[in-house]
């Protein structure tokens, strides 16, 4: 059966659900892009125009679970992974200038280097920790992406600690102010790795589909693409709240 992709408030869909967060990673040129992961400025722009017509407001992942509580709407998460370098140039403005934010995962582990993790390339630079401080001055949240973009599912326990609480404390020596967000490298997870993100002390995580994980500290989000544009994220914002929502329906406008 063909999805209705034609533009109506989210609130019309009665359940409610997992919060929406969007996946970006790198904002340049796409041409060479063998992950499917870069957007280039002027569909980011786009996206955001898409976002904004329909009433919702891009910010950081910290403010949308905020708001969950006090009963804000019309707000959806915005995250940047991996913390490339081009955000400040490229990101940030388009971020500015449709009145958002974005939750911005940082690797304090490799300040100034590359996606060397990547086999495919193309290598991009990543933030500096200069860099990573001006992200936090402009008004974005900076979360935890682990010390090196590692497989964490896959570490022993002391490694495991390193990536989870040794990025927390070096992300709060570089920012002054401590990470309240922990983004799964690839966005595998598993209980003992959600479990050190709990001891760390970070109050929120992000992976992308956790399952059964599902929940605070493995919220799943959309990955989006330089191919989405309104029809297709409208079909992923669909498919976002059939898969992921919670038992009971909800009262209208609290879709979000």
């Amino acid at each position: 059966m063909a999805v209705d992709t034609s533009p109506r408030p989210a609130s019309t869909l009665r359940f409610r659900s997992e919060p929406w967060i969007l996946t970006y990673h790198s904002v340049s040129d796409p041409a060479d892009d063998p992950y499917g992961i870069t957007v280039s400025a002027d569909r980011l722009d786009e996206q955001l125009t898409w976002l904004r017509r329909r009433g919702l407001t891009g910010v950081g992942v910290a403010t949308l679970l905020g708001a969950r509580t006090t009963g804000d709407r019309g707000l959806v998460g915005l995250t940047f992974d991996d913390g490339y370098a081009d955000f400040l140039d490229e990101a940030l403005p388009v971020l500015l200038a449709h009145g958002c934010t974005a939750t911005v995962f940082v690797l304090p582990g490799r300040p100034g280097g590359s996606n060397a993790w990547d086999p495919l390339g193309p290598r991009r630079p990543l933030l500096t920790e200069e860099g990573i401080r001006t992200v936090a001055a402009a008004g974005m949240e900076v979360g935890s992406h682990g010390m090196l973009h590692r497989h964490l599912t896959a570490l022993p326990d002391d490694e495991l600690r390193r990536e989870t609480h040794g990025s927390r404390d070096a992300l709060t020596r570089i920012v002054g102010q401590t990470p309240s967000g922990f983004c799964y490298p690839y966005g595998t997870v598993d209980r003992r790795v959600v479990e050190s993100v709990r001891e760390a002390g970070y109050a929120y995580g992000c992976a992308l589909a956790p399952g059964a994980l599902s929940g605070p500290l493995a919220l799943p989000r959309t990955h989006v693409s330089h191919a989405d544009r309104g029809a297709r994220l409208r079909a992923k914002e669909v498919r976002h709240r059939l898969l992921h929502r919670s038992a009971g329906p909800a009262a209208q406008g609290d879709a979000r």
